[in-house]
């Protein structure tokens, strides 16, 4: 899955896949997770969102299973 590259403190990158649903954060630390079933509209708002970290936390994070990969 691709990754586009973020302005944000704590993210480097984000991908998402439309079919499976899947949501990849890579972190500026290195670390990858994958969010499960997130809506693709939750990834756009993500993406267009001022602050990418303050949403992910807001309104993914605990919201969906994820799973650290790296």
């Amino acid at each position: 899955m691709h990754r586009i590259p973020v302005t944000s403190s704590n993210i480097r990158s984000i991908g998402y896949d439309p079919e499976s649903q899947i949501l990849k954060v890579e972190f500026n630390s290195g670390e990858v997770y994958q969010y499960f079933d997130v809506p693709e509209h939750l990834y756009q708002e993500l993406m267009k969102a001022s602050s990418p970290g303050r949403f992910l936390n807001d309104y993914i994070k605990y919201s969906y299973r994820y799973q650290k990969i790296t």
